[in-house]
């Protein structure tokens, strides 16, 4: 893939919740993807947002609706907006995803064109024990920041806490999203 450069970039932050843990077994059954360019202070601004819920062909496993609080009733009938998700993938110079492996995993599948975008992955691209954060899980880092999202474990309250993260200004003045994108070379914020 070739580097990005310094012109208006758009990211997306996704976050999937699915009925399982294996992107070959298990299925997707909600998705978030918020589109947002960068301003000159190295904060992520929101230009478009889509979630939706996805009926799965084969059920879903009781573990994973007790943590993500999915349950059939909401999926049954449900399908993802396959060309909107297509157009926000398409639009997009990279992805970002808290445990990126994860959900490419899971996205790949539906959408294979995804594989072919920059991922970034804010859960280990960050070296979150430097900054004295005892763990690394996104409810961790969210708790240790105090920011208190709606609900946990569904996709849309999991993007956008994981985009006030990112948003959060360092003692050094930088943004962790500054940080993980300075550190891939992706973006660098202009300084005075």
């Amino acid at each position: 893939m070739p580097p990005l450069s310094n012109k208006r970039l758009l990211g997306a932050l996704v976050d999937v919740e699915t009925t399982g843990f294996s992107p070959y077994r298990d299925e997707i059954i909600e998705l978030c993807i918020v589109l947002f360019s960068i301003n000159h202070d190295g904060l992520a601004v929101i230009e478009e947002e889509y979630t939706g819920l996805r009926e799965p062909v084969n059920g879903i496993n009781a573990a994973a609706a007790r943590v993500n609080g999915i349950g059939w009733a909401d999926v049954r009938g449900r399908e993802l907006d396959h060309q909107r998700v297509n157009d926000l993938i398409r639009r997009t110079d990279f992805i970002i995803a808290h445990n990126a492996p994860f959900d490419r995993g899971f996205l790949t599948r539906l959408y294979p064109q995804i594989a072919g975008k920059h991922w970034y992955c804010s859960m280990s691209g960050i070296d979150w024990r430097s900054k004295g954060c005892p763990r690394r899980g996104l409810q961790d880092l969210l708790a240790w920041h105090g920011i208190k999202p709606d609900r946990s474990h569904r996709a849309s309250d999991d993007v956008l806490a994981t985009l006030e993260l990112l948003n959060f200004c360092q003692g050094n003045g930088i943004t962790y999203l500054n940080e993980l994108l300075e550190k891939n070379k992706i973006w660098t914020k202009v300084r005075n």
